[in-house]
């Protein structure tokens, strides 16, 4: 349903729990721990579009969280000068976006300006059961070879290898993180987040957290293991606020059976080691902690789904996944990251506590 701006209506969004997340809940193992950290405050986003003053067909697409057990997504704001605008659920399953349209010539940037209070968690592991039962059947595409997420070839050649003797997921996961950690490192140059290209992230053995994660993933998946990216944003950790427009962060889940899906972060350990100048050997305790677990300073914007189409389906081809701000003008996309010359957004976080 598209909302006109000149109408108010209070809609009550019930976002389904997926079944692998609901049987996750029921688990009593799979719980935040009491002592995880929390941070809590207000976000928000503005996207402006520089189009033409004669254009009647210019678009945007923004990620949309949503609450789940480790964030609470509350008291949600969208203004702007659309002409329409909806919330709606996008292909992939699970993730959401605010899409806005804009059908008639205007004398000004189109802008949409949206905003929301967050309540995160810290993602803690908490206890594996000490049989490992199989993976279910609905969890099985998470081991699939895809476009953007091979696992055949080198790349599964590479995956036996660094699995080689170990029998269960956990062993096969801890190998293949603790592989990433000493075999590669950040390159502060790419751009963004990177591009999750597996094989030329493998070739260099650098890139950003896309890069790492699609890494991760692949390898992952070439050893049975399911295993999917996760998209999202930091939060500031300082009182007042903080420019988080370029926040973005990657990172990955996979499925441990008869537990659910498990947190790990390969790429924040090699951003640490970049920072503090450190070899792998002298990362034991942010290894130890992020193969595992993440921290409480951000949010999921989205998961999986690469080389994807939105809803409402983009003209300009397939999206190389959905983190950033997405607009079109007549039909073209328009540059998400390098310059923000005509598609520009700003994203402030302001703790509360």
């Amino acid at each position: 349903m598209f909302i006109n701006r000149n109408t108010f209506l209070l809609f009550v969004i019930v976002c389904l729990v997926p079944v692998d997340a609901a049987a996750a809940i029921k688990n009593p193992f799979h719980t935040a721990t009491p002592t995880s950290g929390i941070q809590s405050g207000k976000i928000t986003i503005k996207v402006t579009i520089d189009a033409p003053s004669e254009s009647h067909d210019v678009k945007a697409w923004i990620p949309y969280p949503v609450t789940d057990q480790f964030q609470k997504i509350e008291d949600v704001k969208i203004e702007g000068n659309f002409d329409n605008y909806a919330v709606l659920g996008q292909n992939e399953p699970g993730n959401i976006a605010l899409y806005a349209e804009w059908n008639k010539p205007k004398n000004q940037q189109r802008y949409v300006l949206y905003s929301f209070k967050v309540t995160a968690k810290e993602r803690l592991m908490g206890r594996f059961s000490s049989v490992e039962p199989g993976v279910p059947q609905y969890i099985s595409k998470f081991i699939k070879s895809t476009k953007y997420i091979p696992i055949g070839g080198k790349i599964g050649e590479l995956s036996k290898t660094i699995t080689k003797g170990k029998k269960t997921i956990a062993q096969k996961h801890k190998a293949i993180f603790t592989w990433i950690v000493e075999n590669t490192h950040r390159d502060p140059g790419v751009q963004g987040c990177g591009l999750g290209i597996v094989e030329r992230t493998l070739a260099s053995k650098s890139g950003k957290c896309a890069d790492l994660s699609s890494v991760y993933v692949a390898l992952a998946r070439g050893a049975g293991i399911p295993a999917r990216e996760v998209f999202g944003l930091r939060l500031g950790k300082k009182d007042g606020s903080t420019d988080m427009t370029k926040g973005n962060h990657c990172w990955a889940e996979y499925y441990q059976p008869g537990y659910g899906w498990v947190q790990t972060d390969p790429a924040d350990v090699t951003k640490l080691m970049f920072i503090r100048n450190i070899k792998p050997d002298q990362a034991g305790d942010i290894s130890d902690y992020y193969v595992n677990n993440v921290d409480q300073y951000r949010i999921v914007l989205g998961r999986g789904g690469r080389g994807i189409f939105l809803n409402p389906r983009q003209s300009d081809g397939t999206l190389n996944y959905f983190m950033y701000p997405y607009a079109e003008i007549e039909g073209k996309s328009l540059e998400w990251l390098a310059a923000q010359k005509k598609l520009k957004y700003s994203i402030t976080f302001t703790k509360t506590q």
